[in-house]
């Protein structure tokens, strides 16, 4: 008799709200070719949650907020595909990490491993917004997995089917669940 084990979750937070999306397409895509072991959970609505504003948090947090939060919480890992919006990350993924990050010390984010990747028609892949992304997440306590960050170049390339691209991030996917935080001696 075989043991079950439970999948390694991963929240997958979309920087794009495009209902034509290139990063949700490519949230999709990662979904359906996601090893057995690994269940990902694409977050919606993250245009219906509020700018973070202390006096909106808190036990009356907005319910958009307090699900947002639920659902990183109970994630093992979370995955950030983003584009790049004036050479920075967009504003509605900034927003969700600052309500992730709170309670400070205590957010949802804290401690885990977080993977960045994205693809932009840019000679630079949207690196910019991912350095954006890491250095936030890193400061809302989760940690940003350096060596697993992935910004694709893509000019004039249909990233749905774009074959190198796709095993890029499908090892984005399995490095992160693989990741393994060092752990210091006391």
């Amino acid at each position: 008799m075989t043991a079950t084990t439970t999948p390694t979750r991963v929240a997958v937070l979309v920087g794009s709200l495009r209902a034509d999306s290139t990063h949700r397409k490519l949230a999709e895509i990662l979904r359906q070719d996601t090893p057995e072991h690994v269940e990902l959970d694409i977050i919606e609505g993250l245009d219906q949650v509020p700018f973070y504003n202390e006096d909106l948090d808190g036990e009356a947090a907005p319910e958009t907020a307090a699900a947002l939060r639920e659902r990183v919480a109970r994630a093992d890992r979370v995955l950030v595909l983003t584009p790049e919006y004036n050479g920075t990350m967009p504003a509605v993924l900034n927003n969700a990490i600052d309500w992730l990050s709170r309670p400070y010390g205590a957010g949802a984010l804290v401690g885990k491993p977080v993977g960045i990747a994205g693809a932009t028609p840019t000679p630079y892949g949207g690196k910019w917004a991912h350095a954006d992304t890491a250095r936030s997440v890193g400061i809302a306590g989760a940690v940003a997995v350096e060596d697993i960050t992935v910004s694709h170049p893509a000019p004039g390339v249909d990233v749905t089917t774009d074959a190198d691209l796709h095993a890029k991030l499908k090892d984005v996917v399995v490095k992160l669940v693989d990741f393994q935080p060092a752990t210091t001696a006391a």
